[in-house]
């Protein structure tokens, strides 16, 4: 019966969003909707109750091995470590829908429970609009993709999880994206509303402000744990292969960081106001297209989960109800935007306009690179989009971007001169063209945009410590230090990135127990190839002596691991970590001559493209720490005058 509860659960949570969109919408057009939005608030805690409920019970159906719930049959196993049991009813269609749909709901319980700063019926109206897009992801896994279908009859044992998917990583990563993208659907909730009610205003601005910088940070979490987890688990080496789906949490990711700009501006200068609107709505499109695409089965990915194409047409249904209805509604409303505060043409404003349309293009073509593929196999002609066209389309337009990221924090509001902007930005461009100079003599013609960016790197490094020169740092605000490190975290992964570009050395051989390798500085000693067990697995690992010149010699164990439940084979890389690089060995098949197949990289710097991701994160953090001690600070304030 605990399966029927879990659905029982669902069921009333689906009431009780109907619930609230229709009390919602009747406060926001009752003559007193500070009355009614008491109610509205309780229906939603209420609503979220019972999802927090549901997927309980699902990770609970899980942690038991429930054989006879359909789910846990097909990606569980008794004999799985516990953290893969948990884990295993979110690495799963179904499981990772449920996991959608009750972060959904908490976040509008969080937006019923924490948000006072919005008009009555500007808040009824958000929690309506978080209510609508609930109800449909609702009655997607009602009537598409159920969590709790039972299996008749039970079968003894599991057909266990994706091996690819059995990683500490993996367990964590989409929990990070999902808060990522439901942060974008409160957002999104906020701008419905301030166009359905003509609220658009430095108040409302602050309402989205810390959902929209929450999901710029656990997007920014998940994208960095992601590619980390494809570099070190898939055995290839790199960092970013331009998969459609790791595209498809890239471009939510993109328009969330035009929108943060955008939502700053409206906050504190009320400018930028159809801008907000219109970025809300896109990044939350965004989030939508990724969903369409890895639950829709028209992808092949490690990623992905769906084969079901009525899913897909589902996913796609309510992405036109909710996106087109959206855009529909902004259409509508825009002309009633007003205008809000202007800029002069060199400030701050505008160099965060500029940065915008620049984030906005460069979205355009790892959209268009993503979707083509897709609309071409659909007409009936093959053709695949690599990382060589995102890399000469989009790159380019991203220097430029580094560019704008670097002077617009040195500029001042409103209005400022192209003069003054030169004087503030004269280190910055020495160092950019000392590092240029320097790093083009060590690696000539080999690869210029590389040198570029790393040199650009230095610069923007230097860009982004400005703000800080002459304050007083203890009475500098943490949203200062948030914008400070999240820059400078940007500089670091770019030099990671163009590192790994410029110096990194590969080398494939096929070597027998006793040979040595060089890779780089080191020495590498294939001194024994054994098999060995592990919890659910069995393996053959290669023990690997390695040594950097006269320098105490460590031992990497790559191996080639088969998973009987499902039967499948992967390659575990070993990776030495050390502070100028890494140390990366896979092992691959035998010859049949005695011999092994070796893989080995040096890659230095490389460390820093996920340190920089880190500090990205940092810093959002920090700014959002910032922005809620003071909003607490000024309802202390309020209160006191009251």
């Amino acid at each position: 019966m605990i399966a029927e509860a879990g659905l029982a659960a669902l069921w009333l949570a689906t009431a009780f969003a109907i619930a609230q969109l229709l009390l919602g919408a009747a406060a926001a057009r009752a003559t007193d909707p500070a009355a009614m939005l008491p109610g509205v608030r309780k229906i939603a805690l209420v609503q979220a109750l019972f999802a927090l409920l549901a997927f309980l019970i699902l990770i609970w159906l899980f942690v038991t091995s429930d054989m006879s719930v359909l789910l846990v049959a097909e990606n569980s196993h008794s004999l799985k470590p516990m953290l893969y049991k948990i884990a295993g009813a979110w690495g799963n269609h179904e499981g990772s829908m449920l996991l959608w749909v009750t972060v959904l709901a908490v976040a509008g319980a969080g937006v019923a429970l924490f948000e006072r700063r919005l008009v009555a019926e500007t808040l009824s109206a958000t929690l309506a609009a978080q209510a609508a897009i609930a109800i449909g992801f609702y009655a997607f896994l009602a009537f598409a993709s159920n969590p709790f279908a039972r299996l008749n009859p039970a079968p003894a044992d599991g057909q266990g999880l994706n091996p690819l998917l059995q990683d500490p990583g993996l367990a964590f990563h989409p929990p990070t994206l999902y808060l990522g993208y439901v942060g974008l659907s409160v957002a999104f909730s906020f701008a419905v509303a301030a166009l359905l009610m003509r609220d658009v205003g430095p108040a409302f601005a602050k309402a989205m402000r810390p959902w929209v910088l929450a999901a710029w940070i656990f997007l920014t979490i998940g994208i960095t744990a992601g590619s980390y987890w494809a570099y070190y688990e898939l055995g290839w080496g790199g960092w970013w292969f331009w998969d459609p789906v790791e595209n498809a949490s890239l471009m939510p990711w993109l328009a969330a960081t035009a929108l943060l700009h955008s939502v700053n501006v409206l906050a504190t200068r009320d400018g930028l106001r159809a801008w907000t609107l219109m970025l809300a709505v896109v990044a939350f499109s965004m989030s939508m297209v990724g969903t369409f695409l890895v639950r829709s089965g028209i992808l092949v990915s490690v990623h992905s989960f769906a084969v079901d194409p009525t899913r897909g047409t589902f996913l796609l249904a309510l992405l036109g109800l909710y996106i087109g209805g959206a855009l529909a509604l902004f259409g509508a409303r825009v002309g009633t935007v007003t205008q809000g505060a202007t800029f002069q043409l060199v400030s701050r404003e505008a160099a965060l306009v500029l940065n915008n349309l620049l984030l906005s293009v460069i979205l355009g073509v790892v959209l268009i690179g993503t979707l083509y593929p897709l609309v071409a196999q659909a007409m009936g002609v093959q053709l695949s989009i690599g990382a060589p066209f995102f890399e000469k389309t989009a790159v380019p337009i991203a220097l430029f971007l580094v560019a704008g990221t670097a002077a617009g924090p040195l500029l001042r509001w409103r209005k400022d001169s192209a003069q003054a902007l030169l004087s503030r930005v004269t280190i910055p461009l020495a160092i950019t063209g000392v590092a240029f100079a320097l790093f083009f003599a060590m690696t000539g013609f080999a690869s210029p945009i590389a040198v570029l960016v790393l040199a650009l790197a230095f610069g923007l490094a230097a860009a982004s410590i400005a703000p800080l020169w002459k304050r007083n740092l203890r009475r500098t605000p943490l949203p200062i230090y948030g914008m400070v490190v999240a820059h400078l975290g940007i500089a670091v992964s770019l030099a990671g990135m163009a590192a790994d570009t410029l110096f990194k050395q590969e080398r494939l051989a096929a070597v027998a127990v006793g040979d040595n390798l060089t890779v780089g500085p080191f020495k590498v000693t294939l001194t024994e190839v054994r098999p060995t067990v592990g919890p659910n697995w069995s393996a053959l690992e290669a023990r690997l002596q390695v040594q950097r010149g006269a320098a105490e010699p460590f031992e990497l164990v790559p191996q080639q691991r088969f998973f009987p439940n499902p039967p499948t084979n992967t390659s575990e890389a070993a990776i030495a970590t050390l502070w100028d690089g890494q140390v990366y060995t896979v092992l691959g098949a035998a010859d049949g001559a005695g011999r092994w197949q070796l893989r080995l990289w040096w890659k230095p710097f490389v460390t820093l493209i996920w340190a920089g991701g880190g500090l990205i994160a940092l810093g959002g953090i920090l700014s959002l720490l910032g922005r809620v001690l003071r909003a607490r600070r000024e309802a202390r304030e309020r209160e006191e005058w009251a």
